[in-house]
């Protein structure tokens, strides 16, 4: 048990550490925008958007470049598994989410063509260089679609919660302080995070992919879960959901892409007959949850509905640990 301790230590400390510098890090990033006259709903929807995102993103990129693809891709597939059934299926439990947004019923099919491209990707069993270039230039325009759209809808309620959700003010020389204090101990964090996590996946002899679906999910998905619940407490439903919607697009294309365009390299075949037809059917279930089938209704995503995606989820825990014991 000894020989666990030190990388159970690093898993938890790496985590406590990625959460906080990732906070520093949007607070740092979203005020120096600031301070060059950015655009507020560009801050709220792609620095803001990103930082949320940054934890699975460095995590993959250096679990990429030690040649842990199957680590980098359980990461982004497990964090969207758990972003729907564990974060969002908890926080519906407590706070029935009524959805108005129309931005948010846009971006669910969105979602879904992103999920059927990257499959496309993947089904040669080989992440390429050329397939993280498409990935990541797709979350480029994915970007400048999501501002545009948020543009065009002012008055839509999504892009006016993401606006009261800017982080608070702070002076110029404060934001670059804490900008580059996040990004130097996210690197550091990640790097602690990945050593305890392939560590541990050595111990107990288990293969990367697992490890990255499982506890390097859960744990790069706190920010996700503090933002939706928080976001829920003060009835901004629209921007819970919202979250873990943009969140998903941002770890298919942007975590995705980085084992791609770092180490290319080939992957178990259980990404493709397991995992990835989970995410779809979770995705496809909230969708269906957070669609109104009565006119002049709103879509909620009730108790039950939040019942069903823990459900979901907890079952396909299940399903990996048999799977560990095979």
């Amino acid at each position: 048990m000894i020989t666990l301790l030190l990388p159970t230590l690093a898993i938890i400390s790496g985590f406590a550490l990625l959460i906080w510098s990732a906070d520093k890090f949007v607070l740092g990033a979203s005020n120096t925008a600031r301070s060059f006259s950015i655009s507020p709903l560009i801050v709220g929807v792609v620095i803001v958007g990103l930082g949320t995102s940054a934890p699975e993103m460095l995590v993959s990129a250096i679990a990429a470049a030690q040649g842990k693809t199957g680590l980098s891709i359980g990461n982004a597939l497990g964090s969207n598994i758990t972003n729907i059934g564990l974060m969002l299926g908890l926080t519906a439990l407590f706070y029935p989410l009524h959805i108005h947004s129309k931005l948010i019923k846009r971006e669910m099919p969105v979602l879904l063509a992103i999920m059927a491209i990257s499959l496309f990707l993947l089904w040669d069993q080989y992440l390429s260089f050329f397939d993280g270039l498409i990935l990541i230039s797709m979350m480029f325009a994915m970007l400048i679609y999501t501002v545009y759209e948020a543009k065009s809808h002012g008055d839509d309620k999504l892009s006016q919660e993401r606006l009261d959700e800017l982080p608070e003010e702070v002076s110029k020389k404060e934001a670059i302080k804490w900008l580059i204090l996040g990004i130097v101990l996210l690197i550091a964090s990640s790097r602690i995070l990945v050593w305890g996590a392939v560590e541990i996946a050595e111990y107990f002899a288990v293969s990367d992919l697992i490890i990255g679906l499982t506890i390097v999910a859960i744990g790069t998905s706190l920010p996700e879960l503090a933002a939706t619940i928080t976001a829920a407490r003060k009835k901004e439903f629209d921007l819970a959901v919202g979250n873990i919607i943009g969140s998903n697009i941002f770890n298919l294309l942007g975590v995705m892409a980085l084992p791609g365009l770092i180490k290319p390299g080939g992957f178990e075949p259980e990404v493709l007959t397991r995992d990835y037809p989970v995410m779809i059917a979770l995705t496809i279930a909230l969708i269906i949850f957070s669609i109104s089938w009565r006119k002049g209704k709103t879509g909620v995503l009730g108790r039950v509905e939040g019942a069903l995606l823990l459900a979901g989820y907890f079952a396909y825990m299940l399903w990996l640990f048999k799977d560990m014991h095979v």
